[in-house]
């Protein structure tokens, strides 16, 4: 009886053995994916969410600078163009 312990005994010694060695590979194997989809993705010119959150800003400050200088030229156009129109008269009446 007690051989039969001895031999179950090592039997799960040796399946929790060879769990313990598949888990690492997995996350050895797991680690060395992420890697290299790092490595490709680097590759491949894409931007990381920080700097396109930071040219995102960016834009959004030059829109509303550019608005608001349109603004402000039309407002010295308006004020430019004003004198220059002047009323005209005709001499010669329109005739219906």
């Amino acid at each position: 009886m007690q051989s039969e312990n001895r031999f179950f005994d090592d039997l799960s010694r040796i399946i929790n053995g060879a769990a313990g060695t598949l888990a690492g590979v997995g996350r050895e194997v797991e680690a060395n994916a992420r890697e290299k989809a790092k490595a490709w993705m680097s590759g491949m010119d894409f931007v990381s969410r920080e700097e396109f959150e930071a040219v995102k800003a960016m834009a959004a400050t030059a829109r509303a600078e550019a608005e608001a200088l349109k603004v402000r030229l039309d407002a010295l156009e308006g004020k430019a163009a004003a004198p220059k129109k002047a009323r005209v008269t005709r001499k010669t009446p329109i005739a219906d």
